[in-house]
């Protein structure tokens, strides 16, 4: 302790006694309350001494203590706001000397102008950034949540900043000797293979949902066996299922699911098995074991519907018409203006308005099957009679029009001319694995199924250990 700090805490004891402050003396006395609230504050015990050895004003005391770096080594240890400057990530590249790197997080009705004047970075920097266009005009639209990580010096001189813009692409800006230089760059994408399994108790979706899997999947799931399954109608407690999947990554973080891999599912004591196949050309899609398409030619129900309002029948009541007539296809509910898609590939042969089918499209899909949709809204622009359309195109929207209570489509299936049941008549399946690919498909086969067998051992032991929950998630 310095001799005249030493003095200071001598001089100032208070007595009985009345004496004459001098105005040296006040002053210390104020400095000295000023100080205590300071360390009182910001834990510096070493500050209190140093000030009152320069006979330093309070002003200038303030001001020094403000731009000292850090807390003394004895205090605490407290984790630094979110746009206070960090250390660099080990991972990130080295800053340069006397550079600190921040994290700003935007909040809401925050603007980059507001988010630079908060953290002190040069707005003359910000105009030039924001000079330079194109892909940095995506900074304009900022939003709640956004994170732009910032590189600066001690002047609050901008070197670089980066931001992710969308799921798969981040905003670089960094300076160079020719001034500022924007680029977006893909972020780098890694996956990894998750399994899941589950067994119906309630419905598919409450099973999908403790088995952990995302909507996504799930509707994946049941488009993949749906050409072979009825999930309005055959599935039953106690039916399971199993999937291998891909999960996607982006630096560390899960954003979205990727394809099934494989899948089985295992109803009325049947099971199905599914394995996704790439052929060398590029192209994928999914096989049976044995190497048939899972993909039929033709869909059960090209509409996603809410219900069958009524099926197909050689005796139904017509509701009216008010007297039997055979109702030769099956009705989809579903709300007005639902697209309707092709259910297979094809040529329309008609396209306006039929009877009481009301606005109705047929399309000759070969091979001696014709589809009917009727009951339309109205028809998709674009397409006419002779038109060729494709498997899940859309061709029109979900409507009431001609002799309908209701909007709904009327779906027909006719074979050889004559009306078949959409729900159970035997549909043409799609190509088979090339007989050029059977043994990448042998080999890819033999590796997912093993995978999924493995995986569903090693849940059946885990479930036998514990002893606990039907529906068990390993990823």
């Amino acid at each position: 302790m310095s001799a005249t700090g030493s003095q200071l805490r001598v001089d100032y004891k208070p007595s009985g006694e009345g004496y004459i402050q001098s105005a040296s003396m006040w002053r210390a006395r104020r400095r000295f309350w000023l100080l205590l609230a300071a360390v009182v504050v910001g834990g510096g015990v070493f500050e209190i001494f140093s000030q009152f050895a320069s006979n330093s004003s309070p002003s200038d005391a303030s001001v020094a203590m403000a731009s000292k770096a850090a807390p003394a080594v004895s205090a605490p240890s407290v984790p630094a706001p979110a746009s206070a400057p960090m250390a660099a990530n080990a991972a990130s590249p080295p800053l340069p000397p006397g550079a600190v790197s921040s994290k700003l997080n935007v909040r809401r009705g925050d603007t980059l102008g507001q988010l630079f004047a908060r953290n002190d970075l040069s707005r003359a920097d910000l105009a030039s950034i924001m000079h330079l266009g194109g892909e940095v005009m995506r900074l304009r639209t900022i939003h709640s949540g956004d994170i732009i990580d910032v590189v600066y010096d001690a002047g609050g001189h901008v070197l670089g900043l980066s931001m992710q813009v969308d799921d798969a692409h981040r905003l670089q800006v960094s300076q160079t000797a020719n001034g500022y230089q924007a680029q977006l760059v893909d972020i780098p994408t890694e996956t990894s293979v998750a399994f899941a399994h589950g067994v119906i108790e309630n419905s598919l979706f409450d099973a999908a949902g403790r088995a952990g899997l995302s909507d996504r999947v799930t509707m994946q799931l049941i488009h993949l066996f749906g050409w072979d399954i009825d999930f309005h109608h055959d599935i039953r407690s106690g039916d399971a299922f199993s999937i291998l999947y891909q999960k996607i990554h982006r630096e560390g973080q899960p954003v979205t699911d990727g394809p099934i891999l494989a899948a089985e599912f295992t109803t009325g004591g049947k099971t199905y098995r599914i394995v996704r196949f790439t052929a060398p050309d590029g192209d994928s899609g999914y096989y049976t074991p044995d190497g048939r398409s899972v993909r039929k030619a033709l869909l059960r129900a090209p509409v996603a519907f809410t219900r069958i309002s009524s099926g197909f029948s050689l005796h139904r009541m017509n509701p009216v018409l008010h007297f039997i007539r055979p109702h030769y296809g099956v009705d989809y509910a579903a709300p007005m203006g639902t697209p309707i898609v092709a259910a297979g590939d094809g040529r329309i042969v008609f396209r306006g308005r039929k009877e009481g089918f009301g606005r109705c499209v047929i399309i000759n899909n070969g091979g001696g099957y014709t589809t009917l949709y009727a009951h339309m809204s109205r028809f998709r622009g674009g397409q006419h009679v002779g038109s060729r359309v494709k498997q899940d195109e859309v061709i029109g929207y979900v409507g009431e029009s001609g002799e309908a209570t209701g909007p709904h489509l009327h779906f027909q299936i006719m074979v050889d001319g004559v009306p078949r049941n959409p729900r159970t008549v035997k549909l043409p399946s799609a190509a088979p694995i090339p007989a050029i690919y059977r043994p990448e498909f042998t080999r890819d086969l033999d590796v997912l199924l093993a995978q999924l067998s493995n995986s569903s051992e090693t849940r059946i032991a885990t479930t036998a250990s514990s002893n606990t929950a039907k529906v068990v998630t390993a990823h």
